[in-house]
């Protein structure tokens, strides 16, 4: 493995985790945001048991995930065929199954913060199912957004699976968290540290970002 030099390689490696992380947090948002709503809205007998796993799946350990990807995804796994292994697509895949638990949590717990009669008011008053659950998506959008920041979070600052499923390959998969290991071990403090100021960088202009649209809207 080559060593990180100073710009270009920096610049592939910012961008590229920024779009692994970004494409991550969209695909657990469009996964885990109907789940959640549903799973908040819908009451049945097993509906513990799934959010005992959900909440399980919060906590999972990202080397357990890169493990279960990287037996998928290997030569001879179910999807060996489609040669993801060590491509940024199966670093995707790893990071949507770490997001997704946490958005849909996060989901349930910020719609069930709501007034319970706010679903029968809003459908009494003539919406659709489909307007009820926009209007509270609106009303809980303050921890949908809470969402979003820990789902990124999660991924953006995630290195077991990335290096298990992607391998550091330079110029290919190689992501922040990965360089930053790479150059400790190889002893380069300096530019281990360089790689940390721009991801906490990163993760601050992100998040700042998504603070900002949280608290954008009226006080209450």
């Amino acid at each position: 493995m080559t060593a990180v030099s100073p710009w270009s390689d920096l610049l592939q490696i910012t961008l590229l985790s920024l779009a692994i992380s970004g494409a991550a947090t969209a695909i657990s948002l469009l996964i885990g945001l109907p789940i959640g709503t549903w799973l908040a809205l819908t009451y049945f007998r097993s509906r513990r048991f799934i959010l005992s796993v959900v909440n399980t799946g919060m906590a999972l350990p990202p080397v357990v995930v890169g493990l279960f990807v990287a037996l998928v995804l290997w030569r001879s796994g179910i999807l060996g065929g489609l040669g993801l292994m060590y491509t940024p697509g199966a670093m995707v895949i790893a990071e949507v199954i770490i997001a997704t638990p946490v958005v849909i949590g996060l989901t349930v717990a910020g719609l069930g913060q709501l007034d319970p009669r706010l679903e029968s008011q809003l459908l009494g008053l003539g919406a659709s199912r489909r307007q009820m659950i926009w209007w509270m998506w609106r009303e809980a959008r303050l921890p949908l957004l809470a969402a979003v920041m820990a789902a990124f979070g999660s991924v953006i600052s995630e290195v077991g699976a990335a290096m298990m499923v992607g391998g550091n390959i330079a110029g290919q998969t190689r992501v922040l968290t990965t360089a930053i290991v790479l150059e400790t071990g190889r002893g380069e403090f300096g530019a281990a540290i360089a790689l940390a100021f721009v991801l906490l960088t990163l993760a601050f202009i992100v998040n700042g970002v998504l603070t900002w649209a949280q608290q954008r809207g009226p006080k209450r």
